[in-house]
């Protein structure tokens, strides 16, 4: 084997056993594993209070280049622009809603004090519309251009 080789055969075992971590979950992904699409999931429990879960977008083959997921029954799309400190007090979803992040930065924060962070890719979905809900801030010194999705039941 050559030198070239050899260096090529040397950096693709050392990525494939060392792993890499996946910034939504902050595991770490090792060969043969794929980071899925990670949702965030804001809900009311039975305290009245609003709580956040990670699902893991279950995906299937798709095609010779591409997995999907199951098909959601949505009722249409908006984009929303908000300024970079934007400020919206304790409230609810107005509906069951996928909120996705295109640019700039956002955060949650629920009752507990936990605060969700909302950058470019993430993928929220808003689903308590009842209880005390949770605040909506910007954060940073760009706007959040986002695209909201309401879900149909």
């Amino acid at each position: 084997m050559g030198l070239m080789t050899k260096r090529v055969a040397l950096v693709f075992l050392l990525g494939a056993t060392a792993g890499v971590l996946c910034p939504y979950t902050g595991h770490y992904l090792h060969a043969g594993q794929r980071a899925g699409i990670v949702v965030i999931r804001i809900f009311t429990g039975t305290d009245g209070q609003t709580h956040a879960e990670e699902i893991n977008v279950k995906l299937m083959p798709g095609g010779p280049f591409a997995e999907v997921s199951e098909m959601t029954k949505a009722s249409g799309v908006q984009f929303r622009r908000q300024e970079p400190h934007y400020f919206e007090d304790w409230h609810t979803a107005p509906r069951k809603q996928y909120v996705i992040t295109l640019s700039g930065r956002g955060e949650i924060e629920l009752s507990d004090g936990q605060k969700v962070q909302l950058g470019p890719g993430s993928i929220l979905l808003a689903d308590d519309l009842t209880g005390k809900g949770h605040i909506s801030r910007g954060v940073g010194p760009e706007e959040r251009i986002s695209l909201v999705v309401p879900v149909s039941e």
